[in-house]
């Protein structure tokens, strides 16, 4: 029989395609990969990765092991849910995964209430751009800006979200709109509907300055150092930023709260979603 872990870590490797992808998943070296994918081969005495210099590919043989692994790994993380799911008592861990400018925005005053109340409930935010997998347990509860499409999962829309073009006031006064410096994302994130209508108003000019935040644009705006797409819940009431245009089209994304499925029946996970839902209400 083979051993599990030499089987986790190829489906690591199989995931993500790299021996360094599947180490850095994993939090090991890639050595630790290798030796995990040799050992396994032998206890099936199977050829499962084609390895020429440096590139590594699945053979027939590894692409069959890797989806029943894949579906192993499902219906361990399956059963892990349910059992989460079976505690009624409001204690044990919550992981929410949202964009990092929204969590503080929203999650913080919330969960904060929800921790004095509950004080057995322990909660992870997760501030981060890309989405943490709930069918792997990265994540309990997830707050996007794309509804999803794949999954067993519930879904509730929570509110949108208006974005537009800001600068500081001094920038716009000194700057002509043709001598505008704009601030945007990574290269990553250009098909995003906000970043995209970005780049349609800069008529082919280039980014002087990208970020991978939010916060980090945000504050460049506010020193001056061009205009942002920003939402507005991140500068209303502020007079350091005013809308760089009256006339401009806004950006409209809607904000979903994600959960799967198998968390239905968690007390733990009903609760804070309740309370993230009220405070969405109150904010927006």
């Amino acid at each position: 029989m083979a051993d599990w872990e030499n089987l986790r870590y190829f489906a690591a490797l199989a995931q993500a395609g790299t021996l360094s992808g599947a180490a850095r998943q994993l939090h090991v070296e890639h050595a630790t990969i290798a030796r995990r994918i040799a050992a396994l081969e032998t206890e099936l005495n199977l050829k499962l990765v084609d390895r020429r210099g440096r590139r590594l590919s699945l053979t027939a043989d590894g692409e069959r092991i890797a989806a029943l692994v894949e579906h192993m790994e499902k219906d361990a993380q399956a059963i892990d849910r349910a059992a989460e799911s079976a505690r009624s008592e409001l204690t044990g861990d919550v992981t929410i995964s949202a964009p990092p400018a929204l969590a503080a925005a929203t999650l913080v005053r919330p969960l904060v209430a929800l921790r004095k109340q509950h004080p057995g409930l322990k909660i992870c935010i997760l501030g981060e751009t890309h989405h943490a997998s709930l069918d792997r347990r990265e994540a309990d509860i997830a707050i996007r800006l794309a509804r999803p499409v794949d999954g067993d999962l519930m879904i509730v829309k929570l509110t949108e979200l208006t974005l537009r073009l800001y600068g500081s006031p001094a920038y716009l006064n000194l700057t002509q709109p043709e001598d505008w410096a704009f601030i945007g994302y990574l290269e990553n994130m250009d098909a995003a509907s906000q970043q995209a209508a970005l780049i349609q108003q800069m008529a082919g000019r280039s980014f002087c300055i990208r970020a991978s935040t939010l916060e980090i644009q945000h504050a460049l705006v506010r020193e001056g150092g061009g205009v942002a797409m920003l939402p507005d819940f991140m500068v209303e009431s502020d007079s350091a930023f005013v809308a760089a245009a009256a006339d401009q089209q806004p950006v409209i994304r809607d904000v979903w709260l994600v959960f799967h499925t198998d968390m239905r029946s968690s007390a733990a996970v009903r609760t804070v979603v309740k309370s993230i839902r009220e405070e969405f209400g109150k904010t927006f």
